[in-house]
């Protein structure tokens, strides 16, 4: 039976384009079960739902390092200087602002700040309650506030309008000669720092108005459509499944949970391999650049 359940015209005027390079969840524990449980396969017996589990912890792993799972998402920078996570963020990869040509432009994170919870307090500095007896909080901290008001990332000096590199300007002589200047603040771009508990970005008042592009990890698991599996991986899914099944097993002999142990290992970075998609040619293009020789 052919894998395609659609005719060419279906596909090519419909949405769901290049889908035929992944394999559904459902479909991945349904070939788990024909192929690796029964009586003469290496699983004796398991559960339905023991599969399932283990086949979305597999695909949680998986996106972490392995999978394409890495998503955008492209927003205008409101004048409230934050973004809300999307519902599927793990980890960020890059934060970026489109500039007039439609390039991204590289923004740093700001160690340098935070959004801390700030309770109320009176007047004698004494925190205030509700009827209930819990702390009451204001609707944004002071430190948030500050930050959001400052008008760039290295907007913390008492005079913006002071040329630091002035030649006899005190003992600012030597600043950014002698000790050199810190490239972690060293941009123009702007700059973000991620709220984890509330669950929001906040960006620098230079951001505002800006088209931000936001590069995240996804774990595949927010939603029936986004639980599928490259091809390319779809071993490592199996072999993963059958070392969780086996060694949670108590009478499960160790050469044998062993080895499926090193055969999961293996899979995995047989996947990450064939993902990686390095392409030579790109490579060598890439590459003829960097035998240039630097003048002094």
């Amino acid at each position: 039976m052919a894998l395609l359940t659609q005719t060419h015209e279906q596909y090519y005027n419909g949405t769901a384009f290049g889908t035929y390079q992944y394999v559904t969840l459902a479909d991945l524990i349904n070939n788990f079960i024909i192929s690796y449980i029964g009586d003469d396969k290496m699983i004796n017996t398991a559960k339905r739902t023991e599969v399932a589990f283990h086949a979305q912890r597999a695909l949680q792993e998986l996106s972490y390092d392995t999978l394409r799972s890495i998503k955008s998402m492209e927003i205008e920078v409101p004048p409230s200087l934050s973004m809300t996570l999307p519902h599927d963020y793990v980890n960020y990869v890059q934060l970026s602002f489109v500039d007039d040509a439609g390039l991204e432009q590289l923004i740093m994170s700001n160690r340098l700040s935070s959004t801390p919870e700030a309770p109320l307090q009176d007047q004698n500095y004494r925190f205030l309650f509700d009827q209930n007896g819990n702390l009451l909080y204001a609707n944004k901290s002071e430190t948030e506030t500050r930050w959001h008001a400052a008008t760039g990332i290295n907007n913390s000096r008492q005079d913006t309008n002071i040329d630091f590199l002035e030649e006899g300007y005190g003992y600012n002589v030597d600043y950014g000669k002698r000790y050199g200047i810190n490239p972690e603040t060293a941009t123009k771009n702007g700059a973000y720092y991620i709220d984890e508990v509330s669950g929001r970005i906040s960006f620098s008042s230079d951001l505002q108005g800006k088209i931000i592009t936001l590069k995240y990890i996804s774990d595949s698991l927010a939603t029936e459509e986004e639980m599928k599996v490259h091809k390319f991986a779809e071993e490592a899914v199996y072999k993963y499944i059958a070392y969780a099944i086996v060694s949670n097993k108590m009478d499960a002999p160790e050469y044998r949970v062993q080895r499926l142990r090193k055969e999961s290992i293996a899979a995995k970075r047989k996947a990450k391999l064939r993902l990686s998609n390095i392409k030579i040619k790109e490579l060598e293009q890439i590459m003829r650049g960097k035998g240039k020789q630097i003048k002094h």
